[in-house]
This record gives C-alpha cells, sequence and structure tokens, in this order.
C-alpha cells in the first residue's frame, strides 16, 4: 500500500468506482476516460507507423553499416596481468582489440579499491570521502539500456572523482529479487525435473535457489565488468547474503519496537497464480477500450475484460428493484450493501431500504455517500468491501462487515454456497451470469473501458484480498523525509523533482511488508500460543533477532514462563524493496557501528538512479535510514530519464524493444534479435510490431559497437530531464569517433619518430606559434567548460566538449595545419614552407602529444577502455617525473587552474574569424568544381581582419587549400596586394570580409550551371513549403516554441543557401559570354562584372 496512487488505480476495476476517493466532480471520470483513450489512440499511432512500408528517415539511411574488421589481441597475457602495448598498432579501431585484458588487469591491482588512495600515497591525493552505491539488480535479470546508462553515468562521475584525488568506494549489489527468483526457479524445476514447489520442502526448495544463484547469479556480475564498472568486487554485497540479513532483521526488530511496524487486517494487491502479495511496483496497468479477450494463468481459454453487466437487487418486502452495474460480477457473493450517492434524485426514496440477496437470501442495507458517482453505470454501487478498494473504505464508513469469496488460490470459498465452491474465479463469473439470467435479474451488458492491474511477474490478473499482513507506518518519516529536502539537507536533482517528492510522500500510505513467498527474508515474528491455557486465545504475536530473543520477549510481555509458550514462526518473508531500502548503510556493515567502512563512507555522497525509483526505493531509503541511522543515506539525489527506443516508445519487455547493451557492444544479427522477440510472453499484435520494427530498424542486425562507444553515446543524451531516445546510429557515429581517435594517435605516434626520448613540458617550448598558442588555448577551455559540467552533473555537455576539442579543434584544424611541418620534418627537410620550418617541428609535436595526452585522461572517466589502450602507448615518451602512476584510471584528472598560463582568449577570439575564411573558402571551392584544384584567393578585408589573417597566415594558405593566399585592403595599402581579377566566385564572410576565388579555365562552366540550376529546384520547393508553415495562422499557437526554433533556423539556412546559388550562378552566367563576341558586348559583359 505504497501511494494513494494505488486505491485509485485499482478502484477503476470496477467500473461503478470513482477514480479518487475524494473526489465530489463526476466529470474527473470522463476526463479521465478521455485522456486514456488519447494515449491509445497515439499508442496505435506509433505502432501504425512501425508496420507501414513507408520510406526510411535519414536517421535510418544512417545505419547502413559494413561488417569491419575484427582484430584479436593474441598476445599471451596471463588473465589479471598487465597488457602488452608494446605490440604495433593495428591498423583501425577493433573493440575485440581495445578491450581485451584491460580490467581483470585493473582489478587485480586493486585500483577500484579505496585502500589504493591511502597505500599509494599519490601525489594528487586528497583527504576527500567519494561513496555511492550501484542501484542493485536483481539477480535473475540481465541488462538492458537502462542498466546501461545507470553504469555509464556512475561510473564516469566514479572515474572523475578518483582521477581527481578522492578516496572513492563503489559498492556493487545484487538484489535477492524475491517473487523474481522464486518464479524463475520454479519453472525450472518444472521444466528438468517435473517437480512444483509444493513436491519440496521449504529448506529443500531453498536448497536449489541457492544452487541456482550460486551457478547463475554472477552473470550480472560478468555483464557490469563488460561495461567498465570501476566498482570495488571485494565488497560486493548481496541481499541474502548472512550479514545482509542479519541487518534486515535488526531493521525489522528496531521498528517494530518503535511502534511503526504493525500487525493488521487490509485489502493488498494480491496474485492468484503466485499466491503472494505483491508490491506496487510489480502491478502493470492494462488499458482496455472495451470487449477484450486475454489469456490468464491457470486458464485453458482467454477471458473476457472490458464489459460492464448489469443487475438487479429486488428491495425486501416493497416490491421493486434496485439495478447495479459492475464489471466483476462474481465478486456480488460478498456484496454487504448498496451505495447511492445522497443527492441522487433517482434514489431518494431508497435511502433506508434493504435488498435481498438472490443467492444467500442476504440483507443488504441502501447507504448513502458522496463517493458515488453518479453519472457511472447506473448511480448505486454493489459494496464489496473484501475485494475492492473504495468499498473497503465505505464499510470503515459504514460499518458493514467483509466478507472474503476469492481465496488465495483464486478459487470461491464456501462462503458462496456448494455450487460455487472451488471453482475457479473467471469460471465462477461465467456461472453467477448465468444463474442471474435463470433468475430473471441479469438487465444486460455493454462494452466498457477499463484499466486491468496485471502482476507484472506471472501475467495473472491482480485480485484485491483481505489479508492480515505486516505493515509499517510511514506518515511520521515520510514528513522528514519532505523537510529534509524543503531544508536543504538533502538534494534532488533536477529541481523540478522535489514538488513531486512533495506531494507523492504528503498523500503516503502506510507500506505491506508481507510477501507469501519461499525465498527472501524470513519475517523475524512468531505466534505465540500457551498451550496450557484454556482460554480463547487472541492472535499474538512478538518479534526477535532469534527465536530466543522472542521467547524471552513473549514471557516478559505476557507474564508467562518461556518453557510454557509455544512460538510458531512467521511463514511469510518481507518486501524486496524492505531490504533495498537497507543497502546504503547495510553494505557498510551496519548494525556495527564500529566499521571502518561505516564510519568513513555513511552517510554516502550521492546516489544516482533512474526517475522512476524516486518512490519505491529513493524515498524509502530516505525513510527508513533516517529512522534507523539518524541520518539521511545521502546528501544529493541524482535521477536520469528513462531511455526510450528512437519511436519514443518506452522500452518494455511486453512491447519487445528491449536492446540489451551486450548486443550494442559485440553486435548480433537480425535472426537472432527476432529470435528473442519470439521467446518472450508478447501479445501477437505485439509481437509483430516488434518483429516489423526490428527489421526496420536494424535489417542487418546492430553492428558490434564496443563499449566505449555505448558509453560514451548514453553520456551524450542529457539526463536530466525529457526521456532518451536512444538509436543505434548514434552509437555507430560514436564508434567512428572511436577510430578517429585511434588514427589521431597513430598520426602522433609518427610524428614522434623512434627516438623515444622524453617529450619536454609545455613550459619548456619557446616561441609558440600562432596555431600552437591557441590549440592550447582550447585545451584549456576545453579542461573549463568539462571541469563546470562535471560538477553540475551534465555530462552531455562533457561529451560535446571533448568531441568537438578531439575532432574539430585538434584534428580538423590543428593537425591538418601542422601535417606539412611535420611530413617534412619526417622526410629530413630543413624547412621553409609556411609552417615554420625547422623551429616549429619540435614545438608542433610537443604541443601535440600534450594535447592527445590531456585529451585521453579528460576521456578516460566516460571511454576508459580505449583511452587507457591510447595512452598506454604514448608512456614511452613521458618524463620520469611524470609517470606517477601505471594506469590512466589513476593519473591526475586535467584542472583548468594548471593550464592557465596557456590561454589565450584573443588568438581564439581572432581564429573564429580564419575558422569562417576557411569554411567559406573550401564552399567556394565546391562550388566551382575546384576541388583537386588549388586556385590562388583573395581577401578582401578591413585592416583588422588583415592582421589576424596575417597573423595566421599559414593555416589559412594551409587549411583553405590555395595555392596563394593574397589580402587585399582598399583603406590600407601598406598591407595590400592587388586586388583580385575579374570574374572570381565571391564568397561573403561578413560585412567587411569577402574572398574571390578566380575561376580556372578547365572548369566546365555550364556543367556548373546546370548543376548549381538543379540544386536550386530542388531547394524552392522546400523552401516554399516551410515558409508556407510558418507564416500559417495557428503556427505561433500550435507549433511548441522548440520546434519554431529548429524551423527557423532550417528557413535562414535554406535563404542564405539559395542566396549563395543565386550569387554563384551568376558569376558563371557571366563568364560564358562567348570570346568571339563584339567588343560592344565585351564591353557589356565587363560592366556587368562591375
Amino acid at each position: 500500500m505504497w501511494s494513494l496512487g494505488t486505491v485509485r488505480r485499482l478502484a477503476r476495476r470496477d467500473a461503478v468506482r470513482l477514480c479518487s476517493c475524494n473526489s465530489s466532480n463526476p466529470s474527473k471520470s470522463s476526463a479521465h476516460f478521455r485522456l486514456r483513450v488519447e494515449k491509445q489512440k497515439r499508442k496505435k499511432e506509433r505502432d501504425n507507423a512501425i508496420v507501414s512500408t513507408q520510406k526510411l528517415t535519414d536517421e535510418e539511411d544512417l545505419l547502413q553499416w559494413s561488417e569491419k574488421e575484427r582484430i584479436l589481441y593474441t598476445a599471451q597475457t596471463p588473465p589479471g596481468a598487465k597488457k602488452d602495448t608494446s605490440l604495433p598498432l593495428p591498423s583501425s579501431y577493433s573493440p575485440d582489440y581495445v578491450e581485451s585484458s584491460w580490467y581483470q588487469w585493473w582489478e587485480k591491482e586493486g585500483f577500484f579499491r579505496p585502500e589504493h588512495h591511502d597505500v599509494h600515497e599519490l601525489s594528487h591525493a586528497v583527504d576527500q570521502n567519494f561513496s555511492l552505491c550501484i542501484p542493485p539488480p536483481n539477480v535473475t535479470g540481465t541488462l538492458h539500456l537502462g542498466h546501461a546508462l545507470t553504469v555509464a553515468i556512475e561510473d564516469a562521475l566514479v572515474r572523475w572523482r578518483r582521477m581527481q584525488g578522492h578516496r572513492v568506494l563503489w559498492v556493487p549489489g545484487c538484489d535477492h529479487a524475491g517473487i523474481a527468483t522464486q518464479s524463475v526457479v520454479e519453472r525450472m524445476l518444472l521444466r528438468e525435473k517435473g517437480k512444483r514447489r509444493q513436491d519440496f520442502t521449504r529448506e529443500e526448495f531453498l536448497q536449489e535457489v541457492w544452487k541456482w544463484k550460486n551457478e547463475k547469479g554472477d552473470e550480472i556480475y560478468q555483464q557490469l565488468r563488460k561495461l567498465g564498472a570501476s566498482l570495488d568486487w571485494s565488497r560486493a554485497c548481496f541481499t541474502m547474503d548472512q550479514g545482509f540479513s542479519q541487518a534486515v532483521t535488526e531493521a525489522f526488530v528496531r521498528l517494530s519496537d518503535a511502534g511503526l511496524i504493525y500487525r493488521s487486517e487490509a485489502l493488498i494487491n494480491w496474485s492468484c497464480a503466485l499466491e503472494s502479495a505483491i508490491s506496487d511496483i510489480e502491478v502493470d496497468s492494462k488499458e482496455l477500450f472495451g470487449k477484450t479477450m486475454l489469456s490468464v494463468p491457470n486458464y485453458e481459454h482467454k477471458v473476457e475484460f472490458g464489459t460492464m453487466l448489469t443487475f438487479a437487487y429486488p428491495l425486501d418486502g416493497r416490491g421493486g428493484e434496485i439495478l447495479v452495474s459492475t464489471t466483476r460480477p462474481e465478486t456480488m457473493l460478498g456484496d454487504v450493501a448498496v451505495a447511492v450517492h445522497p443527492d441522487d434524485p433517482r434514489y431518494q426514496k431508497f435511502h433506508g431500504m434493504q435488498c435481498r440477496h438472490p443467492f444467500n437470501d442476504r440483507l443488504l442495507p441502501i447507504v448513502t455517500d458522496t463517493i458515488v458517482d453518479m453519472e457511472l453505470g447506473t448511480g448505486a454501487v454493489k459494496v464489496t468491501p473484501a475485494h475492492d478498494h473504495t468499498d473497503f473504505l465505505l464499510s470503515q464508513r459504514h460499518a458493514l462487515p467483509r466478507l472474503t469469496v476469492i481465496g488465495g488460490d483464486g478459487k470461491m470459498t464456501p462462503l458462496c454456497g456448494q455450487w460455487l465452491e472451488g471453482v475457479k474465479r473467471f469460471d465462477a463469473r461465467e456461472l453467477v451470469v448465468k444463474a442471474l439470467v435463470e433468475k430473471e435479474l441479469f438487465r444486460g451488458k455493454k462494452e466498457h473501458a477499463m484499466t486491468l492491474p496485471i502482476c507484472s511477474r506471472s501475467g495473472d490478473v491482480i485480485e484485491p484480498l483481505l489479508k492480515k499482513q505486516w505493515f509499517i507506518r510511514c506518515h511520521a518519516m515520510a514528513q522528514k523525509a519532505i523537510q529534509a529536502v524543503e531544508d536543504g539537507q538533502l538534494e534532488i536533482i533536477p529541481d523540478f523533482y522535489k514538488k513531486t517528492w512533495k506531494n507523492w510522500l504528503s498523500n503516503i500510505n502506510d507500506w505491506c511488508l508481507s510477501r507469501q513467498l519461499w525465498w527472501g527474508h524470513q519475517i523475524p515474528a512468531y505466534r505465540v500460543d500457551f498451550p496450557s491455557s484454556t482460554d480463547k486465545q487472541e492472535d499474538q504475536w512478538v518479534w526477535g533477532k532469534n527465536e530466543d530473543e522472542a521467547r524471552q520477549r513473549a514471557s516478559l510481555k505476557y507474564g508467562v514462563k518461556a518453557q510454557d509458550i509455544t512460538l510458531t514462526p512467521d511463514s511469510d518473508v518481507l518486501d524486496t524493496w524492505f531490504s533495498s531500502a537497507l543497502f546504503p548503510f547495510a553494505m557498510l556493515g551496519w548494525p556495527q557501528q564500529v566499521t571502518t567502512d561505516l564510519q568513513r563512507f555513511y552517510p554516502n555522497s550521492m546516489l544516482e538512479t533512474g526517475s522512476d525509483l524516486i518512490f519505491f526505493w529513493v524515498a524509502r531509503m530516505v525513510m527508513l535510514a533516517t529512522e534507523l541511522t539518524g541520518h539521511l543515506p545521502f546528501k544529493q539525489v541524482l535521477l536520469h530519464s528513462l531511455v526510450r527506443d528512437k519511436h519514443g516508445r518506452k522500452m518494455s519487455k511486453s512491447l519487445g524493444n528491449v536492446i540489451d547493451p551486450l548486443d550494442v557492444i559485440h553486435g548480433v544479427s537480425l535472426e537472432r534479435l527476432q529470435q528473442k522477440v519470439k521467446e518472450g510472453n508478447l501479445e501477437p499484435r505485439e509481437q509483430a510490431v516488434a518483429l516489423e520494427a526490428q527489421r526496420k530498424d536494424f535489417p542487418k542486425g546492430i553492428p558490434q559497437c564496443g563499449t566505449d562507444a555505448l558509453r560514451f553515446a548514453l553520456c551524450a543524451h542529457k539526463m536530466m530531464g525529457e526521456d532518451i531516445s536512444l538509436s543505434i546510429a548514434q552509437v555507430l557515429s560514436c564508434r567512428h569517433f572511436c577510430n578517429k581517435m585511434w588514427q589521431t594517435l597513430k598520426f602522433t605516434l609518427g610524428a614522434l619518430g623512434d627516438n623515444t626520448r622524453p617529450v619536454g613540458n609545455l613550459e619548456q617550448v619557446s616561441d609558440l606559434g600562432s596555431m600552437e598558442r591557441w590549440i592550447c588555448s582550447r585545451l584549456y577551455s576545453t579542461v573549463a567548460r568539462v571541469e563546470q559540467a562535471f560538477e553540475e552533473y551534465e555530462l552531455h555537455t562533457v561529451t560535446a566538449a571533448l568531441y568537438s576539442f578531439w575532432v574539430h579543434d585538434l584534428c580538423d584544424i590543428y593537425l591538418e595545419s601542422v601535417k606539412p611541418v611535420l611530413l617534412k620534418q619526417k622526410e629530413g627537410s630543413g624547412g621553409g614552407g609556411g609552417g615554420g620550418g625547422g623551429k616549429a617541428r619540435p614545438a608542433a609535436s610537443v604541443v601535440l602529444y600534450h594535447c592527445v595526452s590531456a585529451s585521453l585522461a579528460l576521456l578516460s572517466p566516460i571511454m576508459p577502455f580505449l583511452s587507457e589502450e591510447l595512452w598506454q602507448r604514448l608512456q614511452p615518451f613521458r618524463s620520469r617525473a611524470a609517470a606517477q602512476s601505471a594506469s590512466l584510471c589513476l593519473q591526475p584528472y586535467p584542472r583548468s587552474s594548471q593550464l592557465k598560463h596557456w590561454h589565450f582568449p584573443e588568438e581564439e577570439r581572432d581564429f573564429l574569424l580564419v575558422q569562417e575564411v576557411i569554411r567559406v573558402a573550401r564552399f567556394l571551392r565546391a562550388q566551382g568544381a575546384l576541388t583537386k584544384e588549388k586556385p590562388p584567393m583573395w581577401v578582401v578585408c578591413s585592416p583588422s581582419q588583415a592582421q589576424i589573417l596575417l597573423h595566421f597566415g599559414p593555416a589559412v594558405w594551409t587549411l583553405s587549400r590555395v595555392s596563394r593566399f593574397n589580402v587585399y585592403c582598399p583603406q590600407e595599402a601598406a598591407v595590400s596586394c592587388a586586388p583580385p581579377p575579374e570574374g572570381c566566385l565571391v564568397g561573403v564572410v561578413d560585412h567587411t570580409c569577402r574572398l574571390h576565388l578566380p575561376l580556372q579555365s578547365a572548369v566546365n562552366t555550364s556543367k556548373q550551371v546546370a548543376r548549381l540550376t538543379r540544386q536550386r529546384s530542388k531547394l524552392v520547393p522546400k523552401l516554399d513549403e516551410l515558409l508556407c508553415k510558418i507564416q500559417s495562422p495557428e503556427y505561433l499557437h500550435k507549433v511548441p516554441a522548440h520546434i519554431r526554433e529548429q524551423m527557423e533556423r532550417r528557413l535562414s539556412a535554406f535563404q542564405q543557401e539559395l542566396k549563395t546559388i543565386e550569387d554563384q550562378l551568376e558569376v558563371l552566367q557571366m563568364t560564358e559570354c562567348p570570346t568571339s563576341t563584339s567588343s560592344n558586348d565585351g564591353d557589356q559583359c565587363h560592366t556587368q562584372r562591375s
């Protein structure tokens, strides 16, 4: 009973119930219905878009890929030994090669243990702790992309803090997953041995579960290792371990002693297939919009849902009848009253009357209550307190009895009479309807939209049942949790979750702890009996850490000798979420108060998890930790968004769209993907949609992308706010980035040469050139941006900054500009050229080395395998003073304060003009089909711009790919060359700067005119269509602001592109003036050009 939301959700199962227990507005029911209809409509539209044969989108076109060569690491390296990086670097990036051996070495060397911080005394170590726990995955589970996102985020933060010199503890754990594990083992035993759980004793069955856990339960740990998670495996924590189990028992006893845990009878979510209560998070809501036939466990034929039938209750002694409507006629055997709204004019005369039950002759009072929705059904409500949450509330208000007519096994109880006793509930439904027809009380049936609660573990329809269970009082603990956030003691990130936190915890119900399972923490409570007593004994219970303690407690409580007491242990187990809520402190040794880990690392620094667990796990941790330890379990809560597929659908087993991250890492065929879907238990419609989505999204399967590319792609999304729609095309693009890094390292090693003498520090380099100053300054700015982004947990900003620096600044600009210098040096050339010759070579190689080395350190938290592989290749060139640790993961993380003297903001500002000149020059060369030629270029600009361009002259010359670079400044002849010739292609950089490229004689102008004309004819309709949308009257009201911004950017780009095409056409058409024309024609043509 986690929240009021459960009551509202389950109340909708009976058509004549209100959605909200305190609502007085009947229109809310119809509004809720409309919302559900719209939701279903959107889902159908998405499904239809998937299965329809429509043209692939641009993004899908990007996933056209070819199988890359898989290069393996074949050196004989014992497990845990350091990888041999003296071998030649393979020709291209291969995840198989890169990810081999590193993790085993990291783990064996103890790099992930906090003790390493103290033993090795790194120079950058600081006396600060950073601790957190991983959200423990189920022992039965396999990883999905939600797990991968969690690991990518948490490991990035953990590795960053470790490289900052913090003492870091990240504890791995695994949840025993009571229902899921018991179900898996039961199915296995039935399949392999032909036996059911009931064929074993409890002890025998638990032995089978432990056997399965010891054989299969470690798989998820291996998957976490594959993702590169830098967890301290020496502290791995399983919630059924002896130490953890002692913590669970201690928590139950303390909370019971404090009066927070109590035993009571209440309605709970019950799975008849599992014969157990289940938690709210294990209840899925299935929307039905009319008559629907569904498969239900233990039924041979499908069962009808989504219909409402009406029947009559005869009035007692007066004649007449009152009509009630229901979606669950089998529960009418447990009806104890009929309720109407006091203001409903149709039933004014019925107030205070009684009905006669047609099957058991029981009198049913007609009561009035404002909870009844007059607009729903007939407006008269059958009241079944033992099987409906809203009716249970009515029974409390009107002192009505509660009759259980459906048992825990899903069969009708003896209260129903011999004709129904032992009949399964949905079979009884048909018999009840048939009997109503025979008694002429049936009044009709119609289709009805409803929400059906389904057990996510068994697929069974949830049955609300009245049971005596253990509950924990939540209100007071919830108020403390609310206050902690309001007072700033607990920070929730993003901030907008604070309102949600308060709203939910303000409406919290007591939490049902009992689960009718064998696998789990058996509740440490005992029923007390006194065999020698002749008095009628009430239901009496005690609790204790063991039976002896419980016996002593019972002796003191009831004033009876211990030997005169019989104790019967409760056979139920605790809800799995109870033990999970203890994780932040139980993993550190609680309740032993003297453990070093508990003193040093508790409270945890932070918790990072998915936003969907904010109540089921996060809030419960905060409540129990505060109550049991007197401290909040952590100082910050960082909540990331959910991962959706590329069609915007939540990834779910019930939709068949879950992607295994290992399939992205290793690659997988379409056939295997489809086989996984067919192995699931999907509805035929959902299976068809899932299979078609796979065929369209992955026509050749999923390519091998590797761990680093997957982690980088996940971190590249904004994790706080909107949900994450991840496409494999994005991950594949990140693999291309990995190969870019690989090729950059190869070039760097080539530039450094075979001489492995240490590369000097940047401080030792004198007379840095303009490009060296610029790239050093860009490195500083990148480090500063990454620093701030990490502090703010904006990992998408971190990835964007590092990608931009490596690809654009380092590779596209700096490397390309210094290549001529480095290549001439390698060839033994003595200098000259635009790069500054021999003097520039040492500076360029040193700067290149340090930029690559620092970039790898910056990338290490996000791409641990590739960064380690490449960084190790640079180690022969490091000075001994700089070689502090054997692994990159323990190197100091680059800090902006250390690079501040390399910050040249004026160089970065000025180079923006250079970049724009280069961009326009390349565009002009492409427009004029001068891609192979190197034409001369004239830049007509202002004096200040001329100084900047001349300062970066070699870079402009090299990157623009021109044969000559001429600056013409009309206002200042001293820095000018001759003006550009006539008949040039002209590109506009800004209002004072233009580029002129002469057309080469070999250029086929007619062909270029035709090509540009075709481009214009394709562009104009697109521009017109976009203008039509923007100029429509409803544009400002119906189109969201962020979409309008995108459309207006596209419009500006289209207009600029069209203007450029028309400008080039004008120049080309003028150059087509025939040479044989008269001089007058020539003069006319010259005049047009001028």
